[in-house]
């Protein structure tokens, strides 16, 4: 089955969610969870540092209006399947972010040393 990541993104300036919030994307992710399509996810800070090349800077890589909020990896049988599953996550209907689905070309597992 193949694997799509789905990037949440949020308002950089809404804040943190709110309890209730909280609460409707823990059960999205417990869905997705007893389906069996949840590979992985993440809730993500803001940023403090950046690299590029040589410079480190205070704050995001970019300049934007919208943050990566999260990332989620789910198994599905395709695209379609994949897009169904991301347009339920209370995030889209918010209006202050959205979701964006990618492919997985590919990944690493960690593997002990």
């Amino acid at each position: 089955m193949a694997q799509y990541a789905i990037l949440i993104f949020d308002d950089a300036a809404a804040g943190d969610y709110t309890p209730e919030q909280q609460a409707a994307s823990q059960r999205h992710a417990d869905d997705l969870v007893d389906s069996g399509a949840m590979i992985a996810a993440y809730a993500l800070r803001s940023a403090d540092t950046s690299l590029r090349g040589d410079a480190v800077t205070d704050g995001p890589f970019i300049d934007a209006k919208e943050v990566v909020a999260g990332v989620c990896v789910i198994e599905a049988p395709d695209l379609d399947a994949a897009l169904d599953l991301a347009r339920r996550n209370p995030a889209v209907q918010w209006g202050r972010g959205g979701v964006e689905v990618r492919p997985v070309a590919g990944g690493i597992a960690p593997v002990a040393r």
